[in-house]
């Protein structure tokens, strides 16, 4: 991926930002000899969701944030080993205070157009982002910038007013092209739906609800991908993609873990196909509206909580595929604070904390009234997830047990977000989030950030956890940022803004042809441009 993300809903595509593999590829067939790359064939990869933008900048999902990044680059990204690289900066520099960077831009690097790309896309990026009238969640880190100068073509020089530790990660952001958009209102632009990039590939066509495709940029500053063409295929379904995946009508996709587990362990499957399982860098949670009535005392979202059996769900959904969730810092990375104290499945918990709030009483049918109105809601989540189904129909389970009446809700990806995430217009979501090694959570969590379209889409407010976000992105000091993530998790623990469930590993499968595809900390996506297939064996 291109891009450097803290941040993005998670939606079940490929997993890209993830840690150690277990699965090598399989070594090469046809034959003895070395297998030389060759230009040319098609990689195809089966998504549930359509994109909502083309332009990253005004995306939340993933699903657009994967095209996109194929299609732009950042200044710095990730390398194999989640070290922050030079991306369309050749290089950069940290002055010793930590207050200024100056990226060193490469030279010759075109946009797909042909326009050349300058400095001047970068000064357009900043002003875009941090512009009022601009409908983002990603503004905050480029407001702490103090001054940005272009001295020259291709050289950038940003400074900071205080020290901002995510501040090298966040221009990981999508650059964009000043001479298409400079002087023009973003959110009507044609880039929306064909995009202008300088990535390895450029845009080709989208066919709404059934595929995006992409064609290979021949002139890429770091090489030309071997692979001609990708192409995202929408299957709104996770059964569907797999038969398509078998049928050889796709190439890659997540697999869910029954589908891991049970249905693709053949010969014939694992000829064809190289499996890969990995602890993933997401989580799954159900998020409550802060700003409804039922979820508004804590005591509440604790029972829910201890009603739920997520050893239950870790074996029941993801066949042991994944560990427990406690908070939003997923176990092994250095923030985490493997000191909270999750709340323990105890469903007489549950029914004591739901008493002490004024849950006490029962109708006939066995659920909870109070002020004659009786415990239910509907949770909220995505089509074509079967894990996400499951995992709601077996909380719906356990809530019953206890007297609340659980309803669930499947929308479309598109309309989910646009209609009810974005405008708050729901009770419980079931969602994810994928983060990136920077424990920085300032968008999702602070309470500035809790206006329509922004991350903190369930209400969160807290001043002391407002404090710590500021703390813990204000100093470049690793054990006064650790105490302050620490201290956020135990907050969180306490105020269950989520019940966290679960991080999952992540299941992806590539077609055996596609050769190159190599794993690392950062998973398999990171050399994609290097991925190739055998002239013998292309197939597009």
């Amino acid at each position: 991926m291109s891009t450097v993300r803290r941040f993005r809903l998670l939606f079940p595509a490929l997993f890209l930002f993830v840690s150690a593999c277990t699965q090598a590829p399989a070594p090469p067939r046809g034959g003895a000899g070395v297998v030389k790359p060759a230009y040319g064939d098609a990689l195809v990869e089966g998504t549930i969701g359509d994109a909502s933008t083309l332009i990253p900048l005004l995306a939340t999902d993933s699903s657009s944030h994967a095209v996109a990044g194929q299609i732009y680059n950042g200044l710095v990204k990730y390398d194999k080993n989640l070290k922050i690289i030079g991306d369309l900066a050749q290089s950069f520099a940290i002055s010793p205070d930590g207050l200024t960077i100056t990226f060193h831009l490469h030279r010759g690097v075109k946009w797909h157009d042909g326009a050349p790309f300058t400095s001047r896309d970068v000064l357009y990026t900043y002003r875009v982002v941090i512009d009022p009238k601009t409908p983002t969640a990603y503004a905050e880190d480029f407001k702490q910038v103090k001054g940005i100068a272009a001295p020259d073509d291709y050289t950038v020089k940003v400074t900071y007013g205080a020290p901002f530790a995510p501040a090298l990660a966040s221009w990981g952001t999508a650059i964009l092209p000043a001479h298409l958009l400079d002087g023009k209102d973003i959110t009507k632009s044609p880039l929306a739906r064909a995009p202008i990039g300088t990535g390895p590939y450029r845009f080709k066509e989208w066919v709404a609800g059934q595929k995006i495709l992409l064609e290979s940029n021949h002139d890429y500053f770091e090489g030309r991908p071997w692979i001609d063409r990708y192409i995202y295929r929408i299957i709104p379904d996770t059964s569907t993609m797999y038969m398509e995946l078998k049928a050889g009508a796709i190439d890659m996709m997540g697999l869910t873990p029954v589908q891991y587990a049970r249905q693709t362990t053949g010969t014939r499957f694992t000829s064809l196909f190289n499996k890969y399982r990995y602890p993933s860098s997401s989580y799954v949670y159900m998020g409550y509206n802060l700003r409804h009535p039922l979820f508004r005392d804590k005591r509440i979202r604790q029972a829910l909580t201890a009603a739920i059996d997520k050893d239950e769900l870790i074996h029941g959904v993801l066949f042991g595929m994944g560990q427990k969730a406690v908070g939003p810092i997923p176990p092994g990375r250095w923030a985490y604070n493997p000191n909270v104290k999750d709340i323990a499945y105890d469903p007489k918990h549950a029914a004591e904390l739901l008493a002490q709030a004024g849950w006490r009483e029962k109708n006939s049918d066995g659920i909870l009234m109070k002020d004659g109105k009786p415990f239910s809601f509907t949770i909220l989540t995505n089509q074509g997830n079967q894990q996400r189904l499951l995992t709601a129909q077996i909380i719906q389970q356990r809530l019953r047990y206890v007297g609340i009446d659980v309803k669930i809700r499947i929308v479309e990806w598109a309309t989910f977000l646009k209609e009810f995430v974005d405008k708050g217009n729901f009770e419980v979501v079931m969602l994810g989030w994928t983060t990136t090694p920077d424990p920085d959570m300032y968008d999702v969590w602070h309470s500035s950030k809790t206006n329509p379209g922004e991350l903190n889409f369930v209400g969160f407010k807290n001043a002391e956890v407002d404090r710590l976000l500021v703390e813990g992105r204000s100093t470049f000091d690793m054990e006064k940022r650790k105490k302050a993530y620490f201290r956020i998790q135990e907050i969180m623990a306490d105020e269950q803004p989520y019940t966290f469930l679960y991080v999952p590993d992540a299941l992806p499968v590539v077609s055996a042809r596609i050769r190159g595809v190599e794993t690392a900390p950062a998973g398999i996506g990171y050399n994609q441009i290097k991925w190739y297939v055998p002239k013998a064996e292309q197939v597009y």
